[in-house]
């Protein structure tokens, strides 16, 4: 009987272990893709949009937001209402996923779930 008690608080200890390693990981590099994923949940839509569009939604005033500067290459993400996102000229809607199409964009512009604006 001791040994099976043993044997489970072991396990018990390694998967505490694991999990604390999981946590700090959050602040490096693999907590990035946790976080974009997180970006990727609080968007209704995504828009592929032109990099002199982006330069133009910055030198209106919108951040980026701060995990795309984290990927490699960095990427400019923003999250814009329908109004704002209406006069970018050069947009194109992707699916709200990971796929080779949205990580190849420079810079994408979200549209949030009407409850987040």
């Amino acid at each position: 009987m001791n040994e099976k008690l043993r044997e489970r608080a072991r396990l018990i200890r390694e998967r505490s272990l694991v999990r604390a390693w999981e946590y700090r990981q959050r602040a490096y590099s693999k907590g990035v893709w946790f976080r974009f994923r997180r970006v990727l949940v609080d968007a209704a839509e995504a828009w592929i949009i032109d990099e002199a569009d982006a330069d133009v939604l910055e030198l209106r005033g919108h951040i980026t937001h701060p995990v795309g500067r984290e990927l490699a290459p960095p990427k400019r993400l923003f999250f814009l209402t329908r109004e704002e996102l209406e006069p970018v000229p050069h947009r194109r809607q992707v699916p709200v996923r990971l796929h080779g199409e949205l990580l190849l964009a420079r810079s994408l512009a979200f549209l949030p779930f009407a409850s987040q604006r």
